[in-house]
């Protein structure tokens, strides 16, 4: 399976900050928001990533992250000019995916769970999409999923006034390479961008869609706010102070995988000890 991350968009919610920089590069604690979704596609077993900017904000990313060769992955770029809807993301990647499976991640979108990465790598292989669900407080603000008596997805709804259950969508899909031919056949919603509702809806008629929920023990952050992002970077704060373990460290995922050894390792954390990351990453050599 190969993986997508989708960081366009203008993000106008988060103006003025985002005026000169994507909110994908923004901090959340310690880190460029954008590792912690890729963080997230690694551990899954994901390592040929394709990351989709905007043009204004390509270079930046690529000198960020790189041709990923140096976690032991492959990282390839792509721009969208516009905001096109989520689902675009498979017309510009339709090269990158090739004849794979594909996994998308809303660059904004942050996971953490004990349990996240071994639910996420048994689903790269899916017989048609894979939703995952997310119990949240008020689904009238998400994408919402309602299941039937044995667990299998009954409808899908976008933002409902009056929401058939609990459980929210989150900015992660899995999809079979079917996905490429779904994505040819729907049409612009009424804001004139292709709608993952729509792919996922023609999964659900194919009778193709499953839906994995994601435990109580997972968090799901949406960075789109200031006061999300805000929130955001207080949880990873208190997560990694508390148990002196961090969250979305490529490095660190990439070494605990199997892609990098100790060397490599050691090569990435020594241009980083005077920030304190360096030293972490250098610890999980001592630890081993």
């Amino acid at each position: 399976m190969k993986g997508i991350i989708l960081a366009g968009g203008s993000g106008t919610r988060l103006y003025p900050m985002t005026i000169a920089l994507s909110k994908q590069l923004m901090p959340v604690y310690d880190k460029p928001m954008i590792y912690y979704p890729l963080a997230t596609l690694m551990r899954a077993g994901i390592r040929e990533v394709l990351i989709i900017t905007t043009p204004r904000d390509s270079g930046l990313f690529q000198k960020l992250l790189g041709d990923g060769s140096q976690l032991g992955c492959r990282f390839e770029y792509a721009v969208q000019s516009h905001p096109r809807g989520i689902a675009d993301a498979f017309n510009i990647g339709r090269l990158f995916i090739g004849e794979d499976n594909v996994a998308l991640i809303l660059g904004d979108n942050i996971f953490y769970g004990s349990s996240l990465h071994q639910q996420l790598s048994e689903r790269l292989n899916p017989d048609g999409g894979v939703i995952f669900a997310y119990h949240v407080n008020n689904p009238r603000r998400y994408g919402v999923v309602n299941l039937d008596a044995t667990g299998q997805v009954d409808s899908i709804e976008e933002k409902p006034e009056n929401p058939r259950s609990n459980y929210a969508i989150p900015g992660i899909y899995f999809y079979d390479n079917e996905v490429l031919d779904i994505v040819k056949g729907i049409q612009p919603s009424h804001r004139g961008e292709l709608e993952i509702t729509d792919v996922n809806k023609a999964y659900l008629k194919m009778g193709k869609l499953h839906v994995s929920v994601l435990d109580r023990g997972t968090a799901w952050l949406d960075t789109g706010t200031v006061s999300s992002l805000m929130q955001a970077s207080q949880f990873v704060e208190v997560i990694e102070n508390r148990q002196g373990q961090k969250i979305g460290a490529i490095e660190e995922a990439a070494f605990e995988m199997g892609y990098i050894g100790e060397a490599q390792l050691r090569q990435l954390a020594e241009p980083l000890r005077s920030s304190g990351y360096g030293e972490y990453l250098l610890s999980l050599i001592q630890h081993t």
